[in-house]
């Protein structure tokens, strides 16, 4: 039973869930044969991306604006944002008939951009994480008087994200273990405040990019402890130091936090979109990347993994599918020196082929400074079937004699 001396409350989410009935839908909750069979008990998918503006962000932001007051919403609001916040913010600002402006990184997605200002808000982009907006649009609230709807520390955002906790528990009645993917930890803070008030034997699990989990070492301090620095791709998640609000109920409610690696994040986006036909943000697939690390019976099932948000740029989907064909070993790239000779780049095709390796591009360089006179260097894309297809290929081709580098 959570304490009553807590932020929020389950009657808090309770309420965002009555303010909310009529703007957003219960968001699909999908069984996944594919990862059960990883995980070794049934997984569900909770999908949020599917949610209005593509992410659970509309839940707690139209919860707290709607409950500003009449001189409040004519100041207008501000935010600070990577993108999914802000579309919230947008869009729950164009629903209420509010006036916003939103801060977003110099690196935020195109997509993201473009959306936020579709919904109506002015948006202003600086610095390069949303700790640095954040700073600016403090400074924009006490020179105009809007109110800011900070992306995660507030009571009311995290009463309103926490009613996807609700869903859950109503259309997995029998979970036993919840992933969410987490940087500030509104979410994971909602979800954990209903879950340990009426299921307290469900383990909640909050999943953080390793490279930006400050909530760690804020544990270890007994406070929240800014990061030094940061650096992934999961830029949903890539906040610098925990909520004080969402903090608190991390600290007595949550179970554990785990963190994933880049590896990890690319792999689960590309196992989300052909195992799950999901399409997925590097954020929103934390949860997913940690059930893919752990492998069999780590986590009890009925396990829910919460798909937090779809909203990525194609440009990064294009270089994730790459990589995470590459790590799992669908993509092979290499270069091999042969006697500059006819027949010899034929040859090559030849074993290529007869490994039964898929030529997706291939280069031939005959003049180079580092090249011997009688030698070309071929430099080969291929398409393999997995780790131990892409072993068995590079063993063939030593054993035929080439010389392989990589890189």
């Amino acid at each position: 039973m959570a304490s009553t001396s807590l932020p929020v409350s389950v009657d808090d989410v309770l309420a965002a869930q009555d303010l909310l009935s009529e703007i957003i839908r219960p968001t699909p909750l999908e069984f996944s044969q594919a990862l059960s069979d990883r995980v070794g008990g049934d997984v569900h998918l909770k999908c949020e991306n599917l949610q209005r503006a593509g992410s659970f962000k509309i839940r707690g932001a139209y919860t707290r604006m709607s409950r500003l007051s009449d001189e409040e919403k004519a100041r207008g609001v501000v935010a600070a944002s990577a993108g999914n916040h802000a579309q919230g913010v947008a869009l729950a600002a164009k629903l209420l008939g509010i006036r916003s402006t939103v801060f977003m990184p110099l690196g935020a997605p195109i997509p993201k951009l473009m959306a936020t200002r579709g919904y109506g808000a002015e948006v202003e982009q600086l610095g390069t994480s949303i700790d640095e907006c954040l700073v600016r649009a403090r400074k924009f609230e006490t020179e105009t008087g809007a109110v800011l709807i900070h992306p995660f520390d507030h009571p009311d955002i995290v009463a309103g994200q926490g009613t996807c906790g609700l869903e859950i528990l109503e259309q997995c009645p029998d979970v036993r273990t919840i992933l969410v993917s987490a940087g500030g930890g509104g979410l994971l803070a909602g979800i954990a405040t209903v879950v340990k008030d009426r299921r307290p034997e469900v383990r909640v699990i909050g999943v953080q990019a390793e490279m930006a989990a400050a909530y760690p070492p804020s544990l270890a301090a007994g406070h929240p402890v800014p990061l030094a620095s940061m650096a992934t791709m999961a830029d949903g998640i890539a906040v610098g130091c925990p909520g004080e609000v969402p903090y608190a109920i991390v600290r007595e409610l949550v179970d554990s936090i785990e963190t994933v690696s880049e590896d990890m994040l690319s792999r689960a986006v590309l196992f989300l979109l052909e195992r799950a036909k999901q399409l997925v943000e590097p954020a929103g697939a934390a949860a997913v990347a940690r059930l893919l690390d752990a492998g069999k019976g780590v986590h009890d099932g009925p396990v829910v993994a919460v798909l937090s948000g779809g909203n990525i740029d194609p440009l990064l989907l294009l270089r994730i599918i790459r990589h995470g064909l590459v790590i799992a070993g669908r993509y092979l790239q290499f270069r091999v020196r042969v006697p500059d000779r006819p027949g010899s780049l034929a040859g090559l095709l030849a074993d290529l082929a007869g490994a039964d390796a898929n030529v997706v591009d291939i280069e031939h360089v005959r003049t180079s400074a580092t090249l011997p006179v009688d030698q070309v260097e071929i430099a080969v894309q291929l398409e393999a079937k997995g780790t131990a297809h892409c072993e068995e290929l590079l063993s063939t081709l030593r054993d035929k004699g080439y010389v392989l580098t990589f890189g």
